[in-house]
């Protein structure tokens, strides 16, 4: 009988080895993450990268890994959810212009195991826009926080929106909250978590 239970990944240090009929062979996991993501500029690696910034802002536990396939990004110790969106005029990419600033604000359906279940909707209590707003290629670097803009807003506002349920742009994002950074982000997280829980009052506090 194949057991089709879920896999709970455990953290790794790095330092686990690609091996080859029990030899190690010259290559170790950590080569694997320089190969793979050290371009935090790339489009799919520097969402990921977001979501990290965020979650350090409320305090993530690293042990906590990642989940793919939950309905949002990061949980806060009291429970909050939260879903993050990034953007960047600079990509890893030759351009010719910036890239127009636009985030995604699709509602979805939750993932059970291998299936889709309910209805769309957005299932985070809050949403937090990355902006990274450098315009220089030269000096871009995604680690200094002093290069992003952050929007922080309660999920009923993009309930309420109604220009678009699907993309806002940042010009309209800039009229519904003011870009804030790092250093202030997580008190920006509990007052937008206040309001969407005035909106909704049986959710739990930070």
């Amino acid at each position: 009988m194949i057991d089709l239970s879920e896999i709970k990944a455990k953290p790794k240090t790095g330092e686990e080895w690609l091996t080859d009929n029990g030899q190690k062979t010259n290559y170790n996991l950590l080569d694997f993450w320089k190969w793979s993501v050290s371009d935090i500029l790339s489009n799919a690696t520097r969402g990921r990268f977001a979501e990290f910034i965020v979650g350090t802002a409320i305090g993530l536990n690293p042990e906590n890994l990642r989940d793919e396939w939950d309905a949002y990004d990061l949980t806060t110790e009291g429970g909050i959810k939260i879903e993050v969106k990034s953007a960047a005029y600079i990509q890893s990419w030759s351009q010719k212009r910036f890239s127009p600033i636009s985030f995604s604000i699709k509602a979805s359906r939750s993932w059970e195991g291998d299936v889709q279940r309910g209805q769309a909707c957005r299932h985070a209590d809050i949403y937090v826009f990355c902006h990274l707003k450098h315009k220089d290629q030269d000096t871009i670097d995604p680690l200094k926080m002093e290069q992003w803009d952050f929007y922080v807003l309660p999920t009923y506002i993009l309930d309420n929106y109604e220009r678009s349920q699907s993309s806002i742009t940042i010009a309209s994002l800039k009229k519904l909250a003011e870009a804030v950074k790092y250093g202030v982000l997580k008190n920006e997280i509990i007052e937008a978590y206040e309001k969407q829980k005035k909106y909704k009052p049986d959710l739990r506090l930070f």
